[in-house]
């Protein structure tokens, strides 16, 4: 999934030093936080530089503004969740897909519990649909990633009908998932195993008719 986990950066300029790199990073981590502190509305540049122990000029630097800054976390979000899936994935074996479905999900969960912002986020919908992709709303693109592992993992043929499955897996998981938190700050745990057997239920109903790799 690395290799296609490939998002526009909303950086100005690419940090050349170690040293920028690492500020920008600051940056980032002082949004987090703020956006899981206040909300995206409060948030500001001037309240992240004083987060992040930078120099007003230095967000300006590498950032024109606050949704600039949310665009660049959220694809940091996403390229994390991306990873912890494919190290799962790399570590375990699963017996079939809907034990991959499983792992999925509890990554999402461990992040939103544990990644600061990640909550507040998921993927770009506090500030809009389109964060990661101009052309395509966020969970058109997650959908896209996690609909590669069928195909490399489970031998599934590539075709509209899986993406159409896979896209409403996500849609509907993400809603969820995003329920299961607005009533428990940590996930109520039966709204999270209820997702988990409706996107199992769906995806065993529509993988059984698609094609598969010979």
């Amino acid at each position: 999934m690395d290799d296609e986990c490939v998002y526009p950066k909303a950086l100005r300029r690419q940090p050349a030093q170690r040293r920028s790199a690492r500020r920008v990073e600051r940056m980032l981590d002082a949004c987090a936080e703020l956006l899981d502190e206040t909300g995206y509305e409060a948030l500001s540049t001037t309240r992240i530089a004083e987060r992040a122990g930078v120099a007003i000029g230095s967000v300006y630097q590498f950032f024109p503004d606050k949704r600039a800054i949310t665009q660049e976390l959220t694809r940091r979000n996403v390229e994390e969740f991306v990873r912890r899936v494919d190290r799962r994935f790399l570590e375990e074996d699963y017996r079939g897909w809907w034990e991959a479905v499983d792992a999925i999900i509890d990554v999402y969960v461990d992040m939103h519990r544990k990644v600061a912002g990640f909550k507040s986020l998921h993927f770009g919908d506090a500030v809009d649909l389109n964060l990661l992709d101009s052309d395509s709303d966020n969970n058109t693109v997650i959908a896209g990633r996690l609909r590669g592992l069928f195909l490399k993992e489970f031998g599934l043929a590539d075709s509209p009908s899986l993406d159409l499955a896979v896209l409403v897996a996500v849609e509907a998981g993400d809603a969820v998932l995003k329920l299961a938190f607005r009533r428990d700050p940590d996930g109520q745990p039966e709204m999270i195993d209820a997702a988990k057997q409706m996107i199992r239920g769906f995806l065993a109903r529509q993988l059984k008719s698609l094609p598969t790799v010979r």
